[in-house]
């Protein structure tokens, strides 16, 4: 069995005498892995940084199997563009080792997350307007797994307008001013994330990251009885200090 399809390398182990276990999410065929002889060599090891789009060829007997990449090129090489640039460089760590805890082998679901997650990396220098896109991002990711949340209208009321926090429970959005004795119990949502041209702050942005991080680890993560990867705190603080 073979396919050719167009992957973000997501990471990478070393097999055997120089042999490299190559993580990619593919466009068509969702988290694929594959072993990539002389991957793991110096001369080749910056195309398989995490983060790279690469254009690639799957061979083996069956596709549940662990078979073989040809890649053919590097189509887009994206941690040599901001290797002075640690935050850029954290944030294709995070969204990297994210898919990568979060996808089983063949997940369909990856697919659907490939064009948004290729965009993403690809304003990763847009500092001004890029926190906010991941936090988007990561709404897609809970969506993508089965786990959207509901920020179209109130749980309790119906209205569509005036939302103002999330219930962890469920994941759907409510007035707050109807939740007045609840209130406290409820994560806080953002402007950004129902009205289009809302103000963004710092505290926008913190509170976004706290609402898709809670559903994350509590929905995601802690499902498979793992902890959520470190670089995800780690790319939360280094936004948080520069937005």
């Amino acid at each position: 069995m073979n396919w050719t399809d167009e992957g973000l390398i997501l990471g990478g182990r070393r097999f055997g005498e120089g042999g490299l276990i190559l993580d990619v999410l593919t466009k068509t065929k969702g988290r694929r892995s594959g072993l990539v002889y002389g991957g793991a060599s110096r001369a080749r090891r910056a195309q398989y940084e995490a983060g790279n789009t690469v254009s690639l060829s799957w061979t083996g007997r069956l596709e549940e199997q662990l078979g073989r990449f040809d890649v053919a090129e590097s189509t887009r090489e994206r941690a040599s563009r901001v290797l002075d640039d640690a935050g850029a460089l954290s944030a294709i760590s995070a969204v990297t080792t994210l898919l990568r805890g979060a996808l089983d082998e063949g997940d369909a679901a990856g697919s659907a997350l490939y064009e948004a997650t290729t965009i993403l990396l690809d304003q990763i220098e847009a500092r001004e307007v890029w926190p906010a896109l991941y936090v988007r991002w990561e709404l897609g990711l809970l969506s993508a797994l089965g786990f959207g949340l509901d920020l179209e209208e109130c749980a309790l009321s119906g209205a569509n307008d005036g939302l103002t926090h999330v219930s962890p429970k469920t994941g759907r959005a409510v007035r707050g001013s109807e939740a007045e004795e609840y209130v406290n119990r409820l994560l806080r949502l953002p402007g950004f994330l129902v009205t289009p041209g809302a103000p963004l702050g710092v505290d926008d942005i913190a509170d976004g990251l706290a609402l898709t991080g809670y559903f994350i680890e509590a929905r995601v993560f802690n499902g498979m009885n793992r902890a959520v990867p470190a670089q995800r705190a780690q790319l939360v603080a280094r936004l948080l200090k520069r937005v």
